[in-house]
């Protein structure tokens, strides 16, 4: 907090090298949030419309969560903005019918166990690196967009929610869709050795 601080002060006074260390530091999560939203065509848009919209609000940034979190959070509402105009917005209702219950029995017992799994095998397959590559970019925005941002930056549940715009149990229910399309996607190359449509 006390680098934010610093670097606040900096950017209010229009510091060029405070502009550049932001954009270093948060440029590349930006873009990868705006394409996990939008997709890749206009994600570069987003982030150019988010960066003026970032200056311009920038002397009102109340300081209540990291800037980085901030940062996000515009990102995420110009994507979501960009695509209702565009009448592409996927709900996060939309997905797959849960897998998973249709795994388990009334009593709670497994109709159709998991298969076993040999992680090392798993994760040294370039093949399924490319299922799990081809699943992410397929996956409905916001369950994209919760699960790198949990799994791959670290961000906490709170952060998330604040970037986002969801409640904490949406993002449980789009981290756990979008977990349940890993699972498949995992066990489906497990026992075929393709990727599963």
């Amino acid at each position: 907090m006390e680098s934010d601080a610093r670097l606040i002060a900096e950017l209010l006074k229009q510091d060029q090298n405070a502009f550049r260390e932001v954009i270093g530091r948060y440029q590349a999560a930006m873009l990868s949030l705006a394409r996990n939203i939008a997709g890749s065509a206009i994600a570069d848009e987003i982030v150019q419309e988010s960066w003026l919209a970032i200056i311009k609000a920038l002397p009102r940034f109340e300081r209540r969560s990291s800037l980085k979190t901030w940062i996000l959070r515009i990102v995420a509402n110009e994507a979501k903005t960009r695509l209702r105009r565009e009448n592409r917005y996927q709900s996060m209702d939309s997905g797959d019918e849960d897998f998973m219950a249709a795994r388990f029995g009334a009593n709670g017992h497994w109709l159709t166990p998991p298969v076993e799994w040999d992680p090392e095998t798993l994760l040294d397959s370039e093949d399924l690196k490319l299922c799990l590559d081809k699943l992410m970019s397929s996956l409905p925005g916001l369950q994209s967009a919760a699960l790198k941002l949990k799994q791959q930056h670290g961000l906490a549940s709170t952060d998330i929610c604040n970037i986002l715009d969801v409640s904490e149990s949406n993002l449980r229910v789009l981290l756990h869709r979008a977990r349940i399309r890993l699972f498949q996607v995992v066990e489906h190359f497990q026992q075929t050795g393709e990727c599963c449509e």
